[in-house]
């Protein structure tokens, strides 16, 4: 059998067991695999205190120190992965080799903002002599992060990543359904020698959490990935503290389909990436816009591909696709489905949940869907494709554009016009085109509209842990003043 680890809160560089607790559950089975300890006042007030003490230290730490620790963590976490993928996809329910290449991305994240680390520079603005105007960029100070449950390492990664190399320390609150992955970072920190109290790891009720911790003084920044209606509560609630806030939040990912791309491979291909991570992904390709020429091929191809899936446990090495969640993600399915089908829409795979334990649904394909039905303006957040034909790519792109999220955005062509097209038009913080993965360690990833604020990764990615501050030096002290500040 399998281990799962022991579930314990992590403040001041200290294991931790409280008298409440929450049942931790496998989505494939329905049955516990672990008790997490919930933070009350007392704790969160700990974590405050140690991360105040954490910065002290960790702020005035050489970049370069920081940086070989946080490579150490990265290194320790590659080395533990066949022992932590496991424990992954028994809270999470996503295949092995998901959940593995999972760990090597986290590991990712920090090596890549271990670099960013050293590389966080000022710069001395051109004056006139005598004076010297000089900018910095400064740990912000303690970081409130908040990691979803969708991927319990990388996503936790990410937070602690971006904090730990600005210099910031950080209290993270991870997901309180998948835990494993973020007390298996917060064990490669402890090991790899970070000082005490630079990295807090808390679990609770979230609300209860997010509104002691986001109105103290001490929290200096708040960084989350959730939902929209979440992030749009913890923004205004940080606004009340004159926070800042670095925002991941939802999207309905558009795909436009040309007709110059072969439809087979572009159908097979994105039916294969809509069962990843069961579809529990912000960037998950959602919406397909496909040009009439191709539609019926591309329909045709993407719907064998999804009925083709292998559901099961992800422990199963035949498991291409595991459970999703919870039995709400299975409610909200359901209703989506339904409501499209009395609307009209033709289900050309998948659409009901199979007999037996744990939370499957199949990858489910729905073509000719109309515009009112919910489905074309909620995220389903689960392995449901929406498969619609156009006459052009202007068409494709008002209808991706359609919706007040723009995070991730697709397109199929080979026509560098097109490309042009789509790069002018899209409202989307990323676009791939000819690839649907949306966001790598090197370059920046965020939305726009209601998909959030700010980036993570690449070279923009530890600016919003950091403060600018300008320093004006004059060399010498103005024997003759005057009240303008003008010579005479």
């Amino acid at each position: 059998m399998t281990d799962y680890p022991d579930l314990q809160l992590f403040i001041d560089n200290r294991w931790r067991r409280t008298t409440e607790s929450l049942p931790v559950l496998n989505p494939a089975t329905e049955e516990e695999i672990g008790r997490l300890p919930v933070a009350g006042q007392a704790e969160l007030e700990d974590a405050l205190d140690a991360a105040e003490r954490g910065f002290r230290i960790w702020s005035r730490t050489a970049p370069r120190i920081r940086a070989q620790i946080i490579l150490k963590a990265a290194s320790l976490l590659r080395e533990r992965g066949p022992m932590i993928a496991p424990s992954i996809t028994m809270e999470n329910g996503k295949p092995l080799g998901q959940a593995a290449m999972e760990v090597v991305r986290g590991a990712e994240f920090f090596e890549w903002d271990a670099g960013e680390a050293q590389r966080l520079y000022g710069h001395v603005v051109p004056s006139a002599p005598g004076i010297r105007y000089t900018v910095l960029r400064e740990p912000a100070g303690i970081v409130a992060g908040f990691a979803p449950w969708n991927f319990p390492l990388s996503q936790p990664a990410r937070k602690i990543a971006g904090a730990l190399a600005s210099g910031c320390s950080i209290i993270l609150k991870a997901a309180e359904e998948t835990p494993a992955g973020a007390i298996h970072i917060a064990r490669a920190f402890q090991d790899a020698g970070l000082p005490a109290g630079v990295l807090n790891l808390v679990f609770g009720n979230p609300a209860e959490i997010s509104s002691y911790l986001i109105p103290q003084d001490r929290i200096r920044v708040v960084a989350f990935t959730g939902s929209t209606a979440v992030g749009i509560h913890l923004t205004e609630m940080a606004a009340r503290a004159m926070t800042p806030v670095l925002m991941e939040l939802g999207g309905h990912a558009p795909v436009i389909v040309c007709d110059d791309v072969d439809p087979v491979v572009a159908g097979r291909m994105s039916a294969a990436r809509k069962a990843r991570n069961s579809g529990q992904v912000c960037t998950s390709p959602t919406r397909f816009f496909v040009m009439e020429k191709n539609f019926d091929a591309f329909a045709k191809a993407f719907a064998e591909r999804a009925a083709a899936v292998r559901m099961g446990n992800g422990l199963d090495p035949s498991t291409e696709m595991g459970p999703v969640a919870n039995h709400r993600r299975i409610a909200a399915l359901d209703a989506l489905v339904e409501d499209a089908i009395a609307k009209g829409a033709r289900v050309l795979a998948g659409g009901a949940r199979p007999n037996g334990p744990g939370y499957f649904f199949p990858v489910t394909v729905l073509a000719d869907v109309p515009g009112d039905a919910r489905v074309m303006r909620e995220e389903p957040f689960g392995p449901l494709a929406i498969l619609n034909p156009v006459r052009d790519i202007d068409e494709a792109i008002t209808c991706a554009n359609a919706l007040p999220f723009g995070l991730a955005a697709y397109g199929f062509t080979h026509s560098a016009a097109n490309v042009d097209r789509l790069t002018a038009g899209i409202e989307a913080g990323n676009l791939s085109i000819n690839t649907l993965e949306a966001s790598v360690a090197e370059v920046p990833f965020g939305g726009v509209k209601f998909s959030g604020h700010g980036r993570e990764g690449g070279a923009e990615g530890l600016h919003h842990y950091t403060v600018v501050k300008t320093i004006s030096h004059k060399m010498e002290l103005d024997p003759e003043p005057t009240v303008s500040g003008a010579k005479p």
